[in-house]
C-alpha cells in the first residue's frame, strides 16, 4: 500500500459517497488507475465495504450504556456461546473481548433508562456464561466514528 492508496482511503473515509470521478480527482489520478487501485484496495479487504453514519439520536436512541462483563468460566464453547448470543442483540452495536479482566466490553445503545434496565434484566444477565455485569452510562461523545490514520 503506497501513498496513493492512502490517500484513497481517507478521502474515502471522509465522504463515501464520491464518484469514482471525484475520487480520482481528490487523489490526483485519471479515472482508469484509481478505479483499478479503488478494487484493488477492495479485493484485498483494506475496504470492507460502504455504509451510511446513522445519527442516534434521529432513530430515538439517545440512551448508550459501556456493558464491562465478567464471565463465569473462560472455556470454549462458553466464550463461543456467548460471542455468538451477544452478536444477536440488535441493541449491542458493539462488543469487544479483552485481556485481562473485565472479559469483554459492549456498547449499547436504547431509547431510555427503562429500554436499558429491561434489556439487562432479561436478555444481557441471562447470556452464556455470564457471572457479572457492570455498566457505565455515557454522557458525551468526545471522539466518536473517527477515521482510521492513513
Amino acid at each position: 500500500m503506497d501513498r496513493i492508496d492512502r490517500k484513497i482511503l481517507a478521502v474515502l473515509q471522509q465522504e463515501g459517497r464520491l464518484t469514482i470521478t471525484e475520487l480520482a480527482a481528490r487523489v490526483g489520478l485519471s479515472v482508469s488507475p484509481c478505479h483499478r487501485r479503488l478494487r484493488e484496495l477492495e479485493r484485498g479487504g483494506a475496504i470492507r465495504g460502504y455504509r451510511a453514519v446513522v445519527d442516534a439520536d434521529a432513530l430515538g436512541l439517545r440512551f448508550q450504556a459501556l456493558v464491562f462483563v465478567t464471565m463465569r468460566q473462560e472455556d470454549r464453547d462458553t466464550l463461543l456461546g456467548f460471542e455468538a448470543a451477544v452478536a444477536r442483540v440488535p441493541e449491542v452495536v458493539q462488543a469487544q473481548r479483552l485481556f485481562g479482566d473485565p472479559d469483554y466490553l459492549l456498547r449499547i445503545v436504547t431509547a431510555d433508562l427503562g429500554a436499558y434496565q429491561r434489556l439487562e434484566d432479561d436478555i444481557l444477565s441471562a447470556l452464556p456464561g455470564v457471572q457479572r455485569l457492570n455498566s457505565t452510562l455515557v454522557m458525551k461523545h468526545v471522539v466518536n466514528d473517527r477515521p482510521l490514520p492513513t
